[in-house]
């Protein structure tokens, strides 16, 4: 039997607490929904309502809030601001999540 492999080194407290803002900012249902949207595809603020089922404003709130924690970014294109994930990473981490949860049930 071989030795159990050496543990890496913990991260900073910096990164620890990056990540911890980071899984906040995604600890909300409709963040979550909005994510899971976008990992297919760029939308705008109305293909999001209309996606969703939920008030623009509430769909603007929770954008400012993932767009805060680096999680999208918003490129405007005429009188509209299309939203995209800023990398894969996250939806990964929110399909895990929601296919975890899905299991558990």
């Amino acid at each position: 039997m071989e030795p159990p492999a050496e543990a890496p080194d913990p991260p900073g407290s910096d990164a620890l607490v990056a990540a911890g803002d980071l899984l906040r900012a995604l600890a909300a249902p409709v963040r979550i929904a909005i994510v899971l949207q976008l990992r297919t595809s760029p939308r705008c603020v109305h293909e999001l309502v209309d996606a969703l089922a939920v008030t623009q404003p509430l769909i603007s709130q929770h954008l400012r809030v993932l767009k805060a924690a680096g999680v999208v970014r918003g490129d405007r294109r005429g009188r509209e601001v299309v939203y995209r994930l800023v990398d894969d990473h996250l939806a990964h981490i929110v399909v895990d999540a929601v296919a975890h949860v899905e299991e558990e049930s």
